[in-house]
C-alpha cells in the first residue's frame, strides 16, 4: 500500500471517531437534563390556594361563640362617679369600669329617668356593650339596695374571684344536653339583656360578658369576674335553670 492510500484511510478512521465521539457528548448531555428536576411546577402541582373554610381562610369551621365586646351586663353599687362614667363593684367584689354616652337611657326602677340617678351608693343593674370587666352602657336601672349585694350574692352560692384560687368544679340544676363550652352563636340586642338579666337576678356577683344561643334554642350566660359560676343557663322563656 502506498503512503498515499495509508494517508487517505487514516483520514477516514479519524473523521469516524470524531463523529463516534461527538454522538457521545450529545447523549450525554441529553441524559443529564433529563435526570435533573426542573424549576417549572408540573402540570399535576397547582398554586391555587384551595377555598377557605368556614372558620376562615385555610381554617376549620368553627363555633363564633367566643368573642371581643359583645351584649352583657353587670349590677352593683356605685363607688365612683365621673363626667364620662362610673365604677361600681359587685355583690362578689368585682370592681367594673361603666362608660356612659349620649344614647345611653336611664331607669328609676321602671319609670324613666336621667342621668342624675348616676350617683354614688346608689345599687344600679347596667346592661350595654361588655368586654371584660368595662362595659359601655347602653342602659343603667336604679334598683333596690337589696338586689346584687354582697348577702345576695352569697347566698345564691356566687364564689367571689380570687387570683390564683382554681375555680369551683360544681354543676347546679339541668346544663343543656349536648351542650359544649364553646358551641353557640352570640345573640345581641333586648334577647341578649333578658339573659344577662335573669342570669343576674339568680346569680348576682358577676359580669356578663356574652350571651350564645345554643341548638337548643336555649342561653348560655357567659359570666367572668367570679370563680363560680362561668356558665348559666337561661331557657327560651329567660329562665334561669342551671349553672356550671
Amino acid at each position: 500500500m502506498n503512503t498515499a492510500s495509508l494517508k487517505k484511510r487514516w483520514m477516514v478512521v479519524a473523521g469516524l471517531m470524531v463523529a463516534v465521539l461527538g454522538f457521545a457528548t450529545a447523549c450525554s448531555a441529553s441524559t443529564s437534563a433529563s435526570s435533573t428536576p426542573s424549576s417549572t411546577p408540573s402540570s399535576s402541582s397547582s398554586s391555587t390556594a384551595q377555598p377557605p373554610g368556614p372558620g376562615g381562610a385555610g381554617g376549620e369551621g368553627g363555633s363564633n361563640a367566643r368573642s371581643g365586646a359583645a351584649a352583657g351586663g353587670t349590677a352593683g353599687t356605685i363607688t365612683e362617679v365621673s363626667d364620662t362614667g362610673f365604677t361600681l363593684t359587685t355583690g362578689a367584689g368585682q370592681a367594673v369600669t361603666i362608660t356612659r354616652s349620649d344614647s345611653t337611657t336611664y331607669l328609676n326602677g321602671t319609670a324613666k329617668a336621667t342621668a342624675s340617678i348616676v350617683a354614688q351608693g346608689a345599687t344600679v343593674l347596667v346592661l350595654g356593650t361588655a368586654n371584660g370587666t368595662a362595659i359601655t352602657a347602653a342602659q343603667v336601672i336604679v334598683q333596690s339596695a337589696d338586689v346584687g349585694s354582697t348577702a345576695a350574692s352569697t347566698a345564691a352560692g356566687v364564689v367571689p374571684f380570687e387570683r390564683g384560687a382554681p375555680s369551683a368544679a360544681k354543676q347546679a340544676g339541668a346544663i343543656p344536653a349536648n351542650y359544649t363550652e364553646g358551641s353557640g352563636t352570640i345573640v345581641s340586642g333586648d334577647t341578649a339583656y333578658k339573659a344577662t338579666e335573669a342570669a343576674l337576678a339568680a346569680y348576682p356577683g358577676g359580669v356578663v360578658d356574652r350571651v350564645v344561643q345554643l341548638s337548643s334554642g336555649e342561653y348560655e350566660v357567659h359570666y367572668v369576674g367570679v370563680n363560680w359560676p362561668h356558665h348559666i343557663f337561661v331557657d327560651a322563656n329567660f329562665k334561669v335553670v342551671g349553672a356550671s
